[in-house]
């Protein structure tokens, strides 16, 4: 596998269906990430592009909550908690006792658990979705090639924002 000279997974040029929607998905993991890196507590948690209250330390705490919502609520159809509590809907909201590392730990430990759940699934395996997502995407359930695209999609503009706070933070730009 070839890497970017910071290290992140370049996808294949050529691949099956699959191996290509997970190493895209990897890609722009390890991409949120890299914005994050270097940076310390108080950097991570600066909402760098007014008037919105968005911090990369709040972008890993929602993306923890997107991979356990897609991969164990809508896919594995587990009933589990809100990974930052029932008050923080989204994940965005920050705690001045949590800091970056549990953050990582926690979003870590929820890409770890997804690839699990869907290791041994077909792509045309199908997630229910809740009446609300249901009454967005017009069906009761989604495939996993619809899950990990919309992933990649969430992660792809999400590392947009991360960008832009990255760049204002210390003017770092690129990945």
């Amino acid at each position: 596998m070839h890497t970017t000279p910071d290290g992140r997974p370049v996808p294949p040029a050529h691949a099956d269906e699959r191996s290509m929607l997970e190493a895209w998905l990897d890609f722009h993991r390890a991409t949120l990430a890299l914005k994050c890196s270097g940076l310390e507590d108080d950097q991570l948690r600066l909402a760098a592009v007014s008037p919105s209250p968005m911090t990369l330390l709040g972008l890993v705490q929602h993306m923890a909550e997107v991979e356990r919502n897609w991969f164990k609520r809508v896919f594995a159809g587990q009933d589990v908690p809100r990974v930052f509590g029932e008050g923080d809907l989204h994940g965005f909201d920050l705690q001045p006792e949590r800091g970056f590392d549990e953050v990582m730990s926690a979003w870590q430990a929820e890409v770890a658990q997804g690839r699990e759940l869907i290791a041994e699934a077909s792509l045309d395996d199908s997630g229910h979705l809740s009446e609300h997502e249901a009454g967005l995407v017009g069906d009761q359930g989604v495939s996993l090639r619809w899950i990990m695209v919309h992933m990649i999609e969430e992660y792809a503009r999400h590392n947009g924002h991360a960008d832009l706070i990255r760049e204002r933070i210390d003017g770092v730009t690129g990945s």
